[in-house]
C-alpha cells in the first residue's frame, strides 16, 4: 500500500512509533522490571526478620520492634504522598526515579547496623520513603509496555514484589548484619539495572504539567474512588499478615523461617500470576473480589484453624487481588497522570496498613495470636464490597 503523504520519511517515523511493541521487547522490560523489585523490595522486611536479634543485642522494647515494620509503611506512604502531590511519577524518567529511590534504600539499610539506637527508626522511615520511587513506578513502566494482558504483567511485577519482601525470612539464620548488608548489596544492583537498561514502552503518555488537584479529581471520580476503597481493604489485612506471620507461628507451634517464606514468596508469587491471568479473562473487580472473599474466610478459620493448607491457600489469596486495584485504576484515571494515580492509591494504603500492623501485636497480647488474627478479614469484607459495587 502507498503512501499519498508528501512527508514519507515522516508517515515511517509515526508508523513506528504507533506500532505495538515486540513481545519480546516487552517481556525482556518485564524481567527487568521484576528482578529490580526482588532486589530493591529485599529491604523491607531486613529489620523485621531479625528483629530477635536485634532485641537480645540492643535491648530494644517491644513497642520499638513494632515500630520497627511500621516506620518502613509510615515511610513509604510519606514518600508516596510527595511524589503524588509533585507528579514525579510522571514528570521524572521512570528509570532514574526508580534507580535513585532503591539507591537511597540500599544506603539507609547499609549504614543501620553501625548506628546509633534512636536513628533505628528514623532509618527504616527513610527506606520507606525512598522505596516510594520503586514500586510505584515500576508499576507505570509496566502499564506503559502492555496494553493488553496488563493484569497478568502487573501479576509478575507483584510477584516479583512478594519474593522480594520474602526473601530476608531465608537469611535470617545468618548474623543479622550480614541480613542487612545483603538486603543493601540487593538494592544497590536494582538500582544499577534500572538506571542501565529499564525504560518505558510506547503507550507511555507525555509529560503532563504539575497539576497537584489531580488527587481531588480522583476522589470525585467514582470508579477511581472504588478501586482505591478495594485497595484500602486489602491492604488492612496484607502487610499486617506478612508482618507477624513469624511470631503467628511460633505462637501455634511452628517454624517461622521457612514457612514464611514459602506462604509468602512462594504462595504470593502464585497468587500474583494466577490473579493477574485470571482478571485479564473475567474482569478485574470479579477477580478482586474472589480473592478478598476467599483471604477473609482464611483470616476467620485461623482462629480455629492452623493447619499449612489454610496457611498455604491465605498466602495465594492474600496478594492475588492487588495486581487487579492498579491494572483498574490504570484503565480508569487520566492516562496522563497514571503514575501519579498509582502513586497515590499506593500510598494511603500503606499509611493504613502502618495502622494495622501496630494494632496487631498490641491485640494479640491481649486476646493472643489466634483470636487477634481474624480481625484481619475486616478489611477484605469491606474491599470485596466496593468491588461489588464497582462491577455494578
Amino acid at each position: 500500500m502507498t503512501s499519498t503523504s508528501c512527508h514519507p520519511q515522516l508517515d515511517r517515523v509515526i508508523f513506528l512509533r504507533s506500532a505495538p511493541p515486540r513481545p519480546s521487547t516487552a517481556a525482556w522490560q518485564l524481567a527487568l522490571l521484576a528482578a529490580v523489585q526482588v532486589c530493591a523490595m529485599s529491604v523491607w522486611f531486613s529489620a523485621s526478620a531479625v528483629v530477635p536479634a536485634l532485641r537480645a543485642e540492643w535491648g530494644l522494647s517491644r513497642e520499638h520492634t513494632i515500630l520497627l515494620t511500621a516506620a518502613v509503611q509510615v515511610g513509604f506512604a510519606g514518600g508516596a504522598v510527595v511524589s503524588a502531590a509533585l507528579n514525579l511519577a510522571d514528570r521524572i524518567p521512570p528509570h532514574t526515579l526508580i534507580a535513585a529511590g532503591a539507591m537511597l534504600a540500599a544506603l539507609t539499610t547499609a549504614v543501620l547496623p553501625w548506628s546509633a539506637h534512636g536513628l533505628v527508626v528514623p532509618l527504616r522511615f527513610a527506606t520507606g520513603f525512598a522505596l516510594a520511587g520503586v514500586y510505584p513506578v515500576g508499576m507505570k513502566v509496566v502499564v506503559s509496555w502492555f496494553p493488553r494482558k496488563r493484569g497478568l504483567a502487573l501479576g509478575a511485577l507483584l510477584a516479583a514484589l512478594t519474593v522480594g519482601s520474602a526473601l530476608p525470612n531465608l537469611l535470617a539464620p545468618l548474623d543479622w548484619r550480614a541480613v542487612l548488608l545483603c538486603a543493601a548489596a540487593l538494592a544497590t544492583i536494582g538500582a544499577a539495572v534500572s538506571a542501565l537498561f529499564v525504560r518505558e514502552g510506547p503507550e507511555r503518555a507525555p509529560s503532563p504539567p504539575w497539576r497537584p488537584r489531580y488527587l481531588l479529581r480522583m476522589v470525585a471520580d467514582r470508579r477511581q474512588r472504588l478501586v482505591c476503597l478495594g485497595y484500602f481493604g486489602h491492604m488492612w489485612e496484607l502487610y499486617a499478615l506478612w508482618a507477624w506471620l513469624p511470631a503467628y507461628l511460633a505462637a501455634t507451634g511452628r517454624p517461622s523461617g521457612v514457612t514464611a517464606f514459602v506462604v509468602i514468596g512462594v504462595c504470593g508469587a502464585a497468587g500474583c500470576l494466577l490473579g493477574g491471568a485470571l482478571s485479564d479473562r473475567c474482569g478485574r473487580a470479579v477477580v478482586a473480589m474472589g480473592a478478598m472473599v476467599v483471604s477473609a474466610g482464611c483470616a476467620v478459620l485461623s482462629a480455629a484453624v492452623a493447619g499449612t493448607v489454610l496457611l498455604l491457600v491465605w498466602g495465594v489469596a492474600v496478594i492475588a487481588d492487588s495486581g487487579q486495584f492498579s491494572a483498574a485504576l490504570a484503565e480508569t484515571a487520566d492516562p496522563r497522570y497514571v503514575g501519579t494515580a498509582l502513586t497515590a492509591m499506593t500510598a494511603f494504603g500503606f499509611l493504613l496498613s502502618a495502622g494495622t500492623i501496630q494494632l496487631l501485636p498490641l491485640l494479640a497480647d491481649a486476646v493472643g495470636w489466634r483470636a487477634a488474627v481474624p480481625v484481619l478479614a475486616v478489611g477484605p469484607a469491606l474491599g470485596a464490597a466496593a468491588m461489588q459495587r464497582l462491577r455494578r
